[in-house]
């Protein structure tokens, strides 16, 4: 592969990287509040014992319980690029030999 493309490809895995992990801690941010409303929930559905207040727990559950997949899904994204990223800086390295 040219210098070039391969120097293209690691600056676009590169920003492709910034951009997940920025996205990440906005999904970190936003799990931390339903997690805590999804706790809240359950509290209030324990106490209450009654059918609405265990509707509205389910689903806010199931919504951190979303959240949470999608969390995963980002955080394996990251894992590959960031995979990729060392892999064409490995062969960028051994190009310069």
């Amino acid at each position: 592969m040219q210098r070039f493309f391969l120097e293209r490809r690691i600056r676009d895995l590169h920003l492709r990287l910034l951009r997940a992990r920025e996205e990440l801690a906005v999904i970190d941010e936003q799990l931390a509040v339903v997690s805590d409303a999804a706790e809240d929930a359950r509290i209030r559905s324990l106490v209450s014992e009654t059918p609405l207040a265990t509707h509205e727990y389910g689903e806010v559950r199931r919504h951190a319980d979303a959240m949470a997949r999608a969390r995963l899904a980002l955080m394996a994204t990251i894992e590959d690029l960031q995979r990729r990223r060392d892999d064409l800086l490995e062969r960028a390295g051994n190009r310069s030999r």
